[in-house]
């Protein structure tokens, strides 16, 4: 040994570390603070961006109902963005409406949502401010955007076991 000492993998639970895959729970710990950074991160850019006291959870609605232009079923929002509660989805949706951001309209019984002017201004701005603050720091760390890509697929196909190990535990 050259006398340094030799700590394990980091993580915020050593009993779930001491296991048949380790790097998971180093995985899920990166998540765990990935996270919390990403909801801070939404809430203070849209807080910039003209719109304080928002949810991620709101944040995250608003640029769903604003993706590509079309208004979106509430279910479609739920789906999209792994939402099993619509309650939390339809609380979004009418904060946003009194704001200003999102208006609802109908297509036979169904309600649709889709953002207003104002709301394609302020998902606008948030995208201005996200490139400017995240965007060219994130750039200037050297990440081959193929390899941030499939990081990002490793992600969403994970999500997939943890939804499949939540059903399961579910059941028991």
């Amino acid at each position: 040994m050259d006398g340094k000492k030799q700590f394990g993998p980091i993580v915020s639970s050593a009993h779930l570390a001491d296991s048949a895959l380790p790097a998971l729970s180093e995985l899920e710990f990166g998540l765990i603070l990935s996270g919390h950074a990403f909801e801070r991160w939404m809430v203070h850019c849209m807080t910039a961006a003209g719109e304080p006291g928002l949810t991620a959870i709101d944040v995250l609605v608003l640029h769903s109902a604003n993706h590509r232009g079309r208004p979106k079923r509430i279910s479609d929002l739920c789906i999209v963005l792994g939402i099993e509660d619509t309650h939390v989805v339809i609380y979004a949706i009418k904060k946003l409406e009194k704001r200003g951001l999102l208006k609802g309209t109908r297509s036979g019984k169904e309600k649709l949502i889709g953002t207003t002017e104002k709301g394609v201004e302020t998902c606008m701005r948030y995208r201005e401010i996200r490139e400017e603050l995240l965007v060219e720091s994130v750039r200037g760390l050297g990440l081959d955007p193929k390899v941030t890509s499939t990081v990002a697929a490793m992600l969403r196909a994970l999500s997939g076991h943890y939804d499949q190990a939540a059903r399961a535990a579910a059941s028991l």
